[in-house]
């Protein structure tokens, strides 16, 4: 296998050219090095924030795209943690390049083969749009490692929305992308998440700077990311609201945040509204108020085996019928999207029990 990348050696870590032939670019300040390992890794607090959202919510527009990582074993060691930056000289987003065929994670697998879970913390979520095409690669790389789990945590949606010209291919593409579930899942950095990141990927961090509030701006962005990525995948996130944890008692405890708020408890019942059997999210606090958070350190969560027990699917699922088998094939012109084949698809949608009892009781009404 012929890596398209190369790799250098630096004072903490190593610094890649993802396509051999990247040279220093008057157009993309990190040009050629977009992705760097270990504590090379680490960006400054106020290019965090300014790409991230953090700690006031999203920021638009948005230019630069950034993804953090983490390659892990099966029991979750950690072997190692990098980031991925876009390139605006050639138009292409850090999950473009980090999942080539051939590319940076291929070989890093293929190299070893201990690697069983990546997670990804990006700025943005994943697209498919023709020029990057970031969700058809991952889709090709789950399917040549079955036996490789992605967690893939976003700060905001990317081109999901109705104004854009892509919006519904993208939105199309994340639900093939969680189809496959249980080896995907979407979710937005939420919680101690932030946390994590800040102590992980940021320098200069330490101590009690690392455990900052979260404002009520950010809390808000990411409870919406939460509902929005449900309403286009139908699988529920992992995700941390500590909105409701403000509101109900601002003195709790750190051990009793710790053993009430998992990050699996999407859609509390003092966050969200049932209208017409549809969850509706209640976005009434001032974001310029900071939240009062039990700082508690980010717990990992466990990897999510392949083989694990399947008997809470999701209620909708989205199937994909006859693959194609997309060959990237690799030039030096970054701009030239490779070609996308569309999919047959096939929705299975499970009606609520309640949606069925709210129609009883109309009828019964009616009658009377």
């Amino acid at each position: 296998m012929e890596p398209l990348y190369e790799e250098y050696l630096a004072n903490r870590g190593t610094i890649v050219k993802p396509y051999y032939w990247l040279r220093f670019s008057l157009d993309c300040s990190n040009c050629p090095y977009h992705i760097r390992t270990g504590e090379e890794a680490r960006v400054p607090y106020t290019e965090f924030c300014q790409i991230f959202g953090f700690p006031y919510g999203p920021t638009y527009p948005q230019t630069k795209h950034l993804t953090f990582y983490e390659l892990k074993t099966s029991s979750g060691s950690l072997v190692q943690k990098g980031h991925a930056s876009s390139c605006t000289g050639n138009d292409t987003h850090p999950e473009s390049m980090l999942f080539e065929m051939n590319g940076y994670f291929d070989s890093a697998i293929h190299n070893n083969d201990g690697i069983r879970h990546i997670i990804l913390y990006s700025s943005n979520s994943p697209c498919n749009e023709a020029n990057h095409c970031c969700i058809s690669k991952m889709y090709n790389f789950l399917v040549m490692y079955p036996d490789v789990t992605l967690s893939i945590y976003f700060s905001q949606l990317y081109h999901t929305e109705a104004e854009f010209p892509a919006s519904a291919w993208n939105r199309e593409a994340l639900r093939s992308l969680a189809s496959l579930w249980p080896q995907v899942t979407l979710s937005p950095i939420s919680g101690g998440i932030w946390h994590s990141l800040l102590n992980n990927f940021v320098s200069g961090m330490s101590g009690a700077t690392v455990f900052q509030p979260i404002l009520t701006g950010r809390a808000l962005a990411d409870r919406h990311n939460a509902y929005e990525i449900n309403a286009i995948t139908g699988v529920k996130p992992y995700f941390t609201d500590i909105l409701p944890q403000a509101k109900e008692n601002q003195n709790i405890r750190a051990q009793a945040a710790l053993e009430g708020y998992h990050l699996n408890n999407v859609f509390p019942r003092q966050s969200f509204q049932v209208t017409s059997g549809q969850l509706q999210p209640n976005l009434t606090l001032d974001p310029r108020v900071p939240v009062i958070f039990v700082l508690v350190p980010f717990r990992n969560l466990p990897p999510i085996h392949v083989g694990q027990n399947l008997h809470n699917k999701p209620r909708n699922i989205v199937k994909h019928l006859n693959m194609p088998q997309i060959s990237f094939q690799e030039n030096n012109d970054l701009r030239m999207p490779p070609v996308v084949m569309p999919v047959e698809r096939v929705e299975i949608t499970e009606q609520f029990a309640s949606s069925k009892e709210a129609d009883k009781k109309k009828k019964k009404k009616g009658k009377n």
